[in-house]
């Protein structure tokens, strides 16, 4: 059997369906992350996850700043990153939930990608640092990136964009829920392949065994951040299971057609839509799980993390006109491809340390 025909065995569709930049971005994240490494213990999963997002920095801008910190919340610190443009005032303040399965990533994991969302947005990224399953179960990361929205909305004037990836995205749904009928609530939101709460849908039958997110994956992760007993109608735990849609901020969903979690994106965009309010939702073509780490090598995920920029840009400026839901809602399917979007003080946190963009 040739090496094409072992690859086709071993990947089914997606050997020939992805573009072979792609592959060679799967292969790298295999190579470090494996999927059988969820079986090993968490202290060596996060020790080797946090290798490879290492491997896969490419450094920040340098007129990027950055400080660390501390958000004090009932009894405990939350680690906080923030990142300014030099010598700019920023106009909003996005405040961003990392991914990692509610199990990994810290302030360091996602590091490049909030330093590259500030300079292309001129805005201020402020990065959360929330507590990790299993040892710390729900609603503890809800709880810890609540706290550190709510002292954002205490603590500036400045517009917030509510930003999130993968388990990140759904935190900052949850968020954006809990916080809608507040004095401060968010601008918008941007909803990088979040997970939402879904367990049906196109995409969880298409790509039940896509690379790097499978079906199995998303089960297991949502277990081990279970409570005893927890219920998954929980807004908090699948904002999609909420019950009330209306009042939320406008919303950008960005999901990829190779991923069980892409109709999540779809079902929330409807819900938002038919509750009254705006929402987008863009499926990038031929696109995986986690792609915005191969924007530096992939030109699909490179063009999408350009469309992410825009979107964030937007809603930083206060861009509140309601998008059509009707027309051009998803990128590469019949009913309509993807439509041009515009792109668009101090906070008083105890300071750490301070680094340069250039370190």
């Amino acid at each position: 059997m040739g090496t094409n025909q072992i690859e086709a065995a071993r990947w089914g569709k997606y050997a020939t369906l992805l573009d072979p930049e792609l592959w060679d971005y799967i292969d790298q994240v295999n190579a470090w992350f494996p999927p059988a490494i969820v079986a090993r213990p968490i202290a060596e999963q996060r020790a080797v996850y946090n290798a490879m997002c290492r491997a896969f920095h490419p450094g920040r801008p340098a007129d990027v700043t950055v400080s660390d910190g501390v958000v004090a919340a009932d009894g405990r610190d939350i680690a906080i990153r923030r990142y300014r443009l030099a010598g700019k005032a920023s106009r909003a303040i996005v405040v961003y939930y990392h991914g990692g399965g509610f199990v990994l990533g810290d302030l360091d994991s996602h590091d490049d990608i909030c330093a590259e969302f500030c300079a292309a947005t001129g805005s201020e990224i402020l990065s959360a640092d929330y507590r990790l399953a299993p040892e710390h179960l729900h609603p503890a990361a809800f709880e810890d990136c609540l706290a550190v929205f709510e002292w954002v909305a205490a603590t500036s004037a400045l517009p917030i964009v509510l930003c999130g990836e993968s388990a990140g995205g759904n935190l900052a749904a949850a968020v954006a829920h809990a916080t809608r009928r507040s004095q401060r609530r968010a601008a918008g939101q941007v909803l990088i392949y979040p997970e939402l709460g879904g367990e049906t849908g196109r995409s969880y039958i298409e790509h039940a065994e896509a690379p790097l997110l499978s079906l199995s994956d998303i089960e297991f992760y949502r277990r081990i951040r279970s409570a005893p007993g927890q219920s998954l109608d929980d807004p908090t735990f699948s904002p999609l299971r909420d019950s009330d849609f209306t009042g939320l901020p406008p919303t950008f969903i960005i999901t990829a057609e190779c991923d069980p979690l892409s109709s999540d994106g779809e079902a929330y965009r409807g819900r938002i839509v038919a509750a009254g309010g705006s929402a987008w939702w863009q499926e990038e073509p031929l696109l995986v799980h986690s792609f915005l780490r191969a924007r530096n090598s992939v030109p699909r995920s490179g063009e999408a993390f350009a469309r992410i920029i825009a979107d964030i840009a937007r809603l930083g400026a206060g861009d509140e006109a309601p998008i059509c839901p009707q027309v051009g809602e998803m990128a590469g399917r019949p009913e309509g491809g993807a439509k041009d979007r515009v792109p668009s003080e101090s906070l008083g946190f105890k300071t750490i340390r301070h680094r340069s963009g250039a370190e």
